[in-house]
């Protein structure tokens, strides 16, 4: 079933083309790995599928509301210092209802530690944000995004300042939500994302779109374009040591 249908989309900055005649279809099984330079437009098409942005030119065919679309943004590690709790952070996903003068009701509280479970931080729901690694936050902002039952969940460089074991365990969890989720990542860790990536979307101004079950292992660039999936999958690699970047 397709969720979200782009075509001939085009965005531009202050007169500067950010986005050019961007044609996406994103269907409710997919695991979508967007890459890209920075720069390259990868945010921008984000914001302009959250409804925060508003297309100048071509259309975003939605077959879902907002309110199920999930969303993990980009920097979970502002304003650690504040004192709430994990719990208190994962009910601030609920879209259904709003928090009650006495508080939150016991179907939020259970909804909101049903998310916890999903992410295995049900131990840490009373605990402090600031005191959790990235990972641990990580995965509390994930549960965010799953309180309001979403079939489609966005994320914007989650494994952004985690190390290399907790970016794995970000990945695996995120391989099993795929299980009942459409899952779209934002990231340039390119590595990681082989193995957990069902299609991939290059976003460089234009995008080109690679299904990773039937890429052929060469480089083409009869177009002019090249990327880092062909290249590792000319290689016939699924691992590199390191981060890449256009």
């Amino acid at each position: 079933m397709e969720l979200i249908n782009i075509s001939n989309l085009f965005y531009k900055y202050n007169k500067t083309d950010v986005l050019e005649d961007i044609n996406l279809s994103i269907k409710d099984d997919d695991f979508l790995a967007i890459i890209g330079p920075n720069g390259g437009g990868k945010s921008t098409l984000l914001k302009l599928i959250l409804g925060l942005l508003t297309p100048q030119t071509g259309k975003i065919d939605k077959k879902i509301k907002n309110s199920l679309i999930g969303y993990v943004p980009q920097n979970t590690n502002l304003n650690i210092d504040f004192p709430i709790t994990a719990l208190e952070i994962v009910l601030m996903g609920h879209t259904s209802s709003k928090r009650k003068i006495f508080g939150y009701s016991k179907e939020d509280i259970a909804c909101a530690m049903d998310s916890l479970k999903k992410v295995s931080m049900a131990e840490f729901a009373n605990s402090k944000i600031g005191d959790l690694s990235g990972g641990q936050r990580q995965r509390v902002f994930i549960a965010r995004a799953l309180c309001s039952n979403p079939k489609i969940m966005l994320l914007d460089e989650p494994t952004a300042s985690i190390d290399v074991k907790g970016q794995r365990e970000i990945y695996e969890l995120l391989k099993e939500l795929n299980n009942s989720i459409c899952i779209v990542v934002v990231s340039h860790d390119i590595s990681v994302l082989l193995n957990y990536a069902k299609n991939v979307a290059h976003i460089n101004k234009n995008l080109v779109y690679h299904t990773l079950e039937n890429m052929q292992k060469n480089i083409n660039t009869q177009d002019d374009h090249l990327c880092e999936v062909e290249l590792l999958s000319a290689l016939g690699k699924s691992h590199v040591c390191c981060d890449h970047t256009h």
